[in-house]
Formats: C-alpha cells, sequence, structure tokens
C-alpha cells in the first residue's frame, strides 16, 4: 500500500516571514479577521483579483468537473503565486474549512495536487478548521482568537447589512460603500489592541448604525431580493459575478443573511448529531454552551438595530431554526443543509419574496436544499418566487443576469411598478 504523502507544516519560525494569502469570500469579514491573525503574528493578507483569468488559472490546474469554488479559490492562489509580486519560498495558504461532507473538504487536497503541478508542491497549505482536521506548529485556533473573530464577524454582518439597507436609496452613489471602508479602517486599528471589551463593541454597534442612519437618502419603493446558496457563490463577488452590484443597478435591494448564521447552523448540527445519533454527550454540552452564546450576542446587535428604527433587523437564528420546520429535517446537513431552505423561507418572511439561490454547477447539497426545495416552498408560499442560477467557469454571465431580469421584471409588474403589457412575455419565461 502506497504510504500517505506528509504534507508541509506551516511552523513558528515561518510566522517571521511569511505572508499567509486568505481567498476574499467576504471582502469586510475577512479583513477583520485577516487583523485578527495579525494579531497573534500570522501575516494574513486577503487575495481580492478578480477576472476571468482566476478561473482560467483553475482550469490549468484542477479538473473541470472540480466543485467551482475550489476552481476559483485554487486559481486565485496561483495567479497570486505566480504574479511575480511575492516570493513563492515566502507565501504560506490558507482555506476555510468545515470538515462536513461536501466536495469543500477535500480542496485542501486538490489545492496541493494543483500546487505539484504548478511547481509550487514546497508552499505550505493551512487548514482552518474547528474540526481539527489537520495540525500546524505556527497556528493553533485559540478561545481568545477565536473570540476576537467572532466580533469580527458580528462587525462585518452589521456593516453588510447597514450597506445593503442604505446603497439603492442614497443620494450620493458610493456613500455607504465609504463608511463601510471607514469603519473597517476603524475597527481593525482597534482589534490591534491586546484586549477587546464587550462594552466597547456595543457601542462601536450603535456608532456605525447612527453613522449610517445620517446617510442622505430618498426612500423610494424598491424590489427586495434575497440572496442564499452554497456559502462561496452566496457571498463571495469573485465566485456570483458580483451579483449584488449587479441587483443593485437593476433597481433592487439585496438582503442576505449573515456569517455567524452560518456558524451558528454548524454549532447547531453539534447539538442534533446528539439527539439523532446519541453522539458524545461532552461535544453536546459543549455546543449548547456555544449556541447560547452567540444567539445572545445575535440578539444585542438585533436590539441595537431595533433601536434606531431606520433599518431592518436580523431575524433571530432560533426563529430561523424553527422556519425549516415542516419543510426539511435538521438531521439533512451536508454543505448548507437545511439552512438554505430555511433562510429562502426567512427571507419571504422578511419581505424579500424574490429570491436568488446560487449554486455551483453540481452541487448535490444545494440542488437538494436549495433547488430540490423551491416547489414545496412555492406550495406553501405561493407568492414567493425563487430561482436557482448555477455559477461555474462555463456558465454564460449574460444568460444568468438575464434570468435575473425576467425575475425582476415580473416582480416590479407585482408591485404595481410596470405596466402588465410591457411585462408580459417575462412572467410567462419565469413560471
Amino acid at each position: 500500500m502506497k504510504a500517505k504523502k506528509e504534507y508541509i507544516r506551516y511552523t513558528e519560525d515561518m510566522k517571521k516571514d511569511y505572508t499567509v494569502f486568505i481567498p476574499n469570500m467576504l471582502p469586510i469579514h475577512f479583513k477583520l479577521i485577516a487583523r485578527v491573525m495579525n494579531n497573534y503574528g500570522v501575516r494574513a493578507q486577503v487575495l481580492t483579483t478578480s477576472g476571468p483569468k482566476i478561473g482560467e488559472t483553475g482550469l490549468r490546474y484542477v479538473h473541470n468537473d472540480t466543485c467551482y469554488p475550489a476552481i476559483l479559490v485554487i486559481g486565485q492562489f496561483i495567479d497570486a503565486l505566480e504574479s511575480g509580486k511575492y516570493d513563492p519560498h515566502k507565501v504560506a495558504l490558507m482555506l476555510f474549512q468545515t470538515g462536513g461532507g461536501c466536495r469543500a473538504s477535500n480542496y485542501i487536497s486538490l489545492l496541493r495536487k494543483a500546487l505539484e503541478r504548478a511547481g509550487y508542491g514546497y508552499v505550505p497549505v493551512i487548514s482552518f478548521s474547528l474540526a481539527g482536521i489537520e495540525r500546524h506548529p505556527g497556528f493553533r485556533l485559540s478561545l481568545p482568537m477565536l473570540h476576537r473573530m467572532l466580533y469580527a464577524v458580528t462587525y462585518g454582518d452589521l456593516l453588510m447589512t447597514l450597506v445593503n439597507q442604505t446603497k439603492p436609496y442614497e443620494n450620493e452613489p458610493g456613500t455607504a460603500e465609504r463608511k463601510a471602508e471607514e469603519w473597517t479602517r476603524r475597527l481593525t486599528d482597534e482589534m490591534a489592541n491586546n484586549r477587546i471589551k464587550y462594552r466597547k463593541v456595543k457601542e462601536n454597534y450603535r456608532a456605525i448604525v447612527r453613522d449610517f442612519a445620517s446617510i442622505p437618502k430618498t426612500k423610494t419603493e424598491k424590489v427586495k431580493v434575497g440572496v442564499v446558496g452554497e456559502i462561496f457563490v452566496k457571498y463571495s463577488p469573485l465566485g456570483n459575478n458580483d451579483l449584488e452590484s449587479f441587483l443593485v443597478s437593476e433597481g433592487a435591494e439585496v438582503v442576505v443573511p449573515g456569517l455567524l448564521d452560518f456558524c451558528m447552523y454548524c454549532v447547531y448540527n453539534g447539538i442534533v448529531d446528539h439527539e439523532f445519533y446519541g453522539r458524545g454527550p461532552l461535544r453536546w454540552r459543549l455546543n449548547r454552551l456555544a449556541y447560547k452564546f452567540l444567539l445572545k450576542k445575535q440578539r444585542d446587535v438585533i436590539e441595537i438595530i431595533k433601536e434606531s428604527g431606520q433599518f431592518r433587523p436580523y431575524t433571530p437564528f432560533d426563529r430561523t431554526v424553527s422556519l425549516s420546520e415542516g419543510y426539511i429535517s435538521h438531521g439533512v446537513k451536508m454543505g448548507e443543509g437545511w439552512l438554505l431552505t430555511a433562510e429562502m423561507i426567512e427571507l419571504y418572511e422578511s419581505g424579500a419574496s424574490n429570491i436568488v439561490c446560487t449554486q455551483p454547477f453540481g452541487c448535490l447539497p444545494n440542488h437538494i436544499c436549495g433547488k430540490g426545495m423551491m416547489k414545496p416552498i412555492k406550495k406553501k408560499n405561493a407568492s414567493i418566487n425563487i430561482i436557482a442560477i448555477d455559477y461555474d467557469t462555463g456558465a454564460s454571465v449574460v444568460n444568468q443576469q438575464n434570468r435575473i431580469k425576467l425575475m425582476l421584471a415580473a416582480a416590479k409588474r407585482e408591485a404595481g411598478g410596470e405596466p402588465a403589457a410591457a411585462a408580459g412575455p417575462e412572467k410567462a419565461a419565469v413560471k
């Protein structure tokens, strides 16, 4: 039997002069997370490259049947190594992994094979995973580090939500995004401090909400469009062809559930594992404690958003959990699992009855829990309008956008924003 090849470890000595590349899934969140890592001696840098060359680079080293997010992430890493801007012998790469039962859990092996083919087999690849998939002496997830990263996520969710609720209505285009950039810089500077006081965190929440509330806006009727799907193409502008900007340009308000929801979904699944399969009582207790802790943090942000009276707060995650009942079992947890179904109902309940379900072509969990659940959801909620958009290196951006335009045309007609005669053919196409 062939012995398993030992992977290159990221060591303590490497922390001195190695740069650790992070793929850009959530621009605001990941900048904050990178700063937390910098505080612990890891020189993290979020890659922001985009364009067709990223997918083309990935396809040179990965089979085209591979999961689309893997092609993009691997392509972005190798593109950076080939750019000539960095010394490949002083670079490490980081992948975020849940350790769940989907193709994403194999990214790290695919990346290492791709690096060998490209001539960079000596580059360390770090697995960021609470499941302890791999061990690297130079990168250890400690409770203090995770605690700080939690606030990077809550800050990121808040900024993302406020930008989405402000951008379609701002009198001066670009104001909301500039505010988000200013707050990201300010928060990254604050996170350089050794201690984070929760009182200060809550003060920041209130200051952020006030700052966005002060932006001059003209409130007009906009179609609210929710975005759900596989986590990378749902959030990443690289993965979804800058879907959010496209929707705003078409006169829509974008509604996207936060990253904290996915984190709580992963923790909640640990509780379900005990209840369904009798797995370890100790892990069950730890997951329950973590779940209650995260719920409290989310509720604090919700209450602060409510105080302003100008923005819609998030849906509490325990409510999201209950929304899946009657549709899908909590035992369905491959990929985004039951959360994907629950988020579609959550968005509908919050007023975003038009939903784009983003999924990598051939992603089985998303075809089941997303596209596969559209019919039962529509059966119980007649006015909901969901379209599933496949994202792949061979997919046509024009076709994707045209399908979304058809959905928006039908939504505007339903809202009374267009004459029925002008939008008649589109309705037939969408239905």
